[in-house]
């Protein structure tokens, strides 16, 4: 127990101080990772051989996250995505798989292992790509976009993948290795002990009976049996019996495709997506998230506790330059898949260099295709420094991503903007989830306005419900001068991107000092800065629900209706007064850490808002007795 305790111990501490170090520096958790594992394993020797051990248990998170990646899936959602999906999807990593195994059977190893080389370096990291995208507001983008499918189709393309990369595993294989030297594999069958089967000598015909009739079974289960099972479970109003029987699901299905000779990756994978569409949904998912999470950096933790360090250290220059070979050949594939599905400008760039790196997958690929005799031992522990490296470099590529972004002028396809033939008292600049409310108020009081966006898919929806737009950018001033600019009483800046609201009302308020500028602020930063680029009316974009939320809250905690709504407006009323004072100690490009006249203020202001809701509360309830 002692012994289990102290590992246990280690390979924690090291996740807790490692991967938020990680997170903070940019690099991702995956990395994060895969430093704590190198940390106490080859370079301060705190882990040892009980890393093989703990690392067939972790391979159980791999399992779990393709469980959750089918929940994410319903075949609907797919039937829509299917030309992204296969067309961008499909075509990088067929075009990837074909390069690079070429290149890995032209240096001298066994088609069979140049195949699983091609497919593992296919694939591209999702946690790095899909966190950075975030990060940098890109997902809405085309580019992110087309991104995200391509992503998708990797998670999707590894089932197939795990189920084929046992075929490739040939008895009495022949490894070259880097030496020059010539090695066997094994017998192809992995583990030597006996382990359970139902199709163990049966013909040909009956292994494909038996195969089938699993996964029908699968699928008979996910459609007619979880729902009784979810609704009998809720009658015990126990917790912990939900994350008991999504766990059960998993483990089930996976042990009945073992039993079959299929890849548990694969049950799991097609029982989540069977459920895609229960309502018990979001239950399985939110039950199965922490165990996904632990057992996935466990894995990776132990992928890194096994890099031989050493070896690195041995040929830096030769890993390095294998990675870098790793970039450009994905590079060039995605750049030219890019220009073959008309992507342009910043969008295509952002395809290019955000999926040109080797992913987390392929640590999982490599583990099990060694396990598989199907890429030897030395070939592998290449394989996942290269890996390693690519990723690593991952946080280089978005800089120069962003370095390229500032110098094109354009990220979309040119589109010509459309010829402006109405004008009107009100521009609409910007008609998403914001600015088509303010819209739908103005018009429908009697008001007429001019709707400019550039978003042709938005313009469009907005024209099947009768709502006229013209496709354009808002900040171009062409457009602007079309739309009626000069005579307009009332322009709204409404577009999500907050530096293009900033340009415009900047640029607006040059040319019409007597323009009545509302606009969208992101945040309070936001707001300080179209302070100064000259709005009058500042709108924070969830300042007034959160607001409705919070006087919610006073209404069931005690207050009644009234009482609640004037604390919402002693709030309300406090809050932008507060902010044109601050608006005037906001120093631009100053961390508000660091501003301490903002700082002071905004405490005493605080104190204020206190003092005057105490006050407000003190006359109620002499009111009330």
């Amino acid at each position: 127990m002692n012994e289990f305790l102290y590992q246990a111990s280690i390979y924690l501490a090291a996740a807790v101080i490692a991967v938020p170090l990680s997170a903070r520096l940019g690099l991702g958790s995956v990395l994060g990772y895969l430093a704590a594992g190198i940390a106490i394993g080859p370079v301060l020797g705190l882990v040892g051989a009980e890393t093989k051990d703990l690392q067939h248990v972790a391979e159980f998170g791999v399992v779990m996250m393709l469980f959750l990646i089918g929940l994410e899936l319903e075949p609907r959602a797919l039937w829509d995505m299917r030309h992204r999906l296969l067309g961008l999807g499909g075509l990088q990593i067929s075009l990837s798989t074909v390069v690079i195994a070429a290149v890995t059977f032209y240096t001298g190893q066994p088609w069979s292992v140049a195949l699983a080389v091609g497919l593992t370096l296919s694939l591209s990291s999702t946690a790095i790509v899909l966190q950075t995208l975030s990060e940098k507001g890109l997902m809405r983008t085309n580019g992110g976009r087309s991104t995200f499918s391509v992503l998708l189709t990797q998670d999707i393309a590894v089932i197939p993948i795990l189920a084929f990369l046992p075929l490739l595993a040939m008895p009495a294989s022949i490894f070259i290795e880097d030496d020059g030297s010539i090695t066997r594999g094994g017998d192809g069958h992995g583990d030597a002990h006996h382990t359970l089967s139902l199709v163990d000598g049966l013909p040909g015909w009956a292994v494909t009976l038996v195969t089938l009739g699993a996964i029908a079974f699968v699928i008979v289960v996910g459609v007619y049996l979880t729902r009784p099972l979810f609704r009998f479970i809720h009658t015990t109003r126990l917790r912990e019996m939900y994350t008991a029987l999504a766990l059960m699901i998993v483990v089930g299905i996976s042990f009945l495709m073992t039993l079959v000779g299929l890849s548990p990756a694969l049950g799991a994978f097609l029982a989540g997506v069977v459920l895609a569409s229960s309502e018990f949904r979001h239950e399985m998912e939110s039950d199965l998230e922490p165990f996904k999470g632990l057992l996935l950096g466990l894995f990776f933790i132990t992928v890194g506790a096994g890099i031989d360090v050493g070896y690195f250290f041995n040929d830096p220059f030769d890993l390095i330059g294998l990675a870098l070979l790793v970039i450009l050949v994905k590079g060039l594939i995605l750049y030219a898949v890019g220009r073959a599905f008309k992507l342009r400008g910043r969008d295509h760039w952002l395809f290019t260099l955000g999926l040109a790196q080797a992913g987390e997958f392929g640590f999982v690929l490599l583990a099990f295709s060694t396990k598989q005799n199907v890429i030897p031992p030395a070939l592998s522990q290449k394989l996942l420094m290269i890996i390693a490296l690519t990723m690593l470099i991952t946080p280089l590529l978005f800089i120069i991503y962003d370095y390229l972004s500032r110098h094109i002028r354009d990220n979309s396809p040119e589109v010509e903007p459309e010829e402006i033939d109405e004008k009107g008292p009100v521009i609409i600049a910007g008609i998403g989830r914001f600015g088509q409310i303010v819209n739908r108020l103005v018009r429908a009081s009697g008001f007429k306005t001019v709707v400019l966006d550039h978003n042709i898919e938005t313009i469009q929806l907005m024209r099947r419900f009768g709502v006229k737009g013209f496709l354009g950018d808002p900040t171009r001033p062409e457009l602007l001068r079309a739309a009626g600019l000069e005579k307009a009483s009332v322009l709204v800046a409404a577009m999500d991107n907050r530096k293009e609201v900033t340009r415009l009302v900047g640029y607006a308020r040059r040319q019409r000092p007597d323009l009545h500028i509302v606009a969208r602020a992101h945040d309070r930063t936001h707001v300080y800065e179209l302070y100064q680029a000259g709005a009058d009316d500042i709108v924070r974009e969830m300042f007034d629900s959160s607001l409705r939320a919070g006087r919610y809250v006073l209404e069931n905690i005690g207050l009644s209706e009234y009482e609640a709504a004037q604390a919402q407006q002693t709030f309300y009323h406090h809050d932008r007064q507060a902010i044109r004072e601050l608006a005037e100690l906001w120093v631009p490009g100053m961390p508000t850490a660091e501003n301490k006249k903002y700082i002071a203020r905004a405490r005493e202001l605080e104190k204020d808002l206190e003092t005057a809701l105490l006050e407000l509360a003190e006359k109620n309830e002499k009111k009330s007795a």
